[in-house]
């Protein structure tokens, strides 16, 4: 049976919480501590389940080009930008120019 032939209601509980009905967790794999992706629609809430099926489908489809640095190590770069930025925002909200200058003279963020 498609999921558009067969429709159920739930209820919102004062957090906003919602239990998906056990035939929709079995269709879609949904199991505890499953996370979903939630997005505003013209036509109201989407609710996406990210479960190991969706994951297992969609594995490999972000491949990296031939000699481009392994993703590990972009990564760490970025957080490292990032933790910088961090640090200099933090360093002008307490008005140390010094430390602003300090946090960010390791990345190329930084130019007099």
């Amino acid at each position: 049976m498609s999921t558009a032939e067969k429709s159920d209601s739930v209820w919102f509980t004062t957090k906003g919480q919602v239990v998906i009905p056990m035939w929709l967790r079995k269709q879609f794999h949904i199991e505890d501590g499953t996370k979903a992706v939630v997005q505003a629609t013209p036509g109201g809430i989407l609710l996406k389940p990210v479960t190991s099926v969706t994951i297992r489908r969609l594995k490999g489809i972000l491949k990296r080009k031939p000699g481009a640095r392994p993703l590990a190590e972009e990564w760490a770069e970025h957080k490292a930008k990032e933790k910088a930025l961090e640090e200099a925002k933090y360093a002008r909200s307490t008005g140390s120019r010094k430390l602003t200058e300090s946090c960010l003279a390791g990345t190329n963020l930084f130019r007099l």
